[in-house]
């Protein structure tokens, strides 16, 4: 196990400066970030350049919902930045996802990764948009689905890797969000839990985010998420 490989830390910040002063902070504690929507739209692909150029590798949460043709022009640009994995988002069917991985194939280290139901989503937020299944049901529905155009892994609550893992056999990626060390908040995820229970479980990644990232010292924060995977 090495979690530097297998944890993933979430610059959600709304402008580069912060996001780049918690990377100076972190140092060689951390070598994988997540790159969301608020960070991209504040900062641009610039910021997404400079960590590459720094020998850290980059998960761009795009979650891509929009025609393939489109997908397909965002997955290229993504690879051109050269980020190592970008989200698509699942629910876009069969079209959206074939369009994504198609498009990475020209960038051997890009990874598409299939959103399956968001983790602050619960069977309730689901019935809302029509669908009667459980979010247990529906994940593993959509990550068939995308095990099926050749996604390369999916992104899925901690409670949903076992089954996952059991569905998608041992080469998939999934990477869990919604993770924070015992007794910790889970802030906006409803369906949460620990980086050691996910790796345990079967995940190949897990992102943390405010644990680290709001904590007064974020590398002691790291260390302690660390120290929480040594079996």
């Amino acid at each position: 196990m090495d979690p530097n490989n297998e944890i993933i830390v979430a610059l959600d910040y709304g402008n580069g400066p912060t996001a780049e002063d918690l990377v100076d902070r972190l140092g060689d504690e951390c070598r994988f970030y997540k790159v969301g929507l608020e960070l991209l739209t504040a900062a641009g692909p610039d910021f997404v350049r400079h960590l590459v150029s720094r020998g850290k590798e980059v998960f761009l949460d795009l979650k891509l919902f929009e025609i393939p043709n489109s997908v397909a022009g965002a997955v290229r640009a993504a690879g051109a930045l050269g980020v190592s994995m970008v989200t698509v988002h699942s629910m876009g069917g069969t079209g959206i996802m074939a369009a994504a991985v198609d498009a990475a194939r020209d960038f051997p280290d890009l990874r598409i990764l299939a959103l399956t139901v968001v983790t602050s989503m619960t069977d309730e937020d689901l019935a809302d948009i029509g669908v009667s299944d459980s979010t247990e049901e529906q994940v593993l529905r959509l990550a068939r689905l995308a095990g099926k155009v050749g996604c390369h892994g999916v992104i899925a609550s901690p409670q949903d890797v076992s089954a996952l893992r059991g569905t998608l056999g041992s080469n998939a990626l999934i990477v869990t969000p919604g993770v924070a060390l015992p007794g910790g908040t889970p802030f906006d995820h409803a369906r949460p839990g620990t980086p050691r229970a996910a790796l345990a479980a079967g995940a190949s990644h897990v992102v943390v985010g405010r644990t680290v990232t709001r904590a007064q010292d974020p590398a002691a924060a790291l260390r302690l998420v660390h120290a929480g995977l040594v079996v």
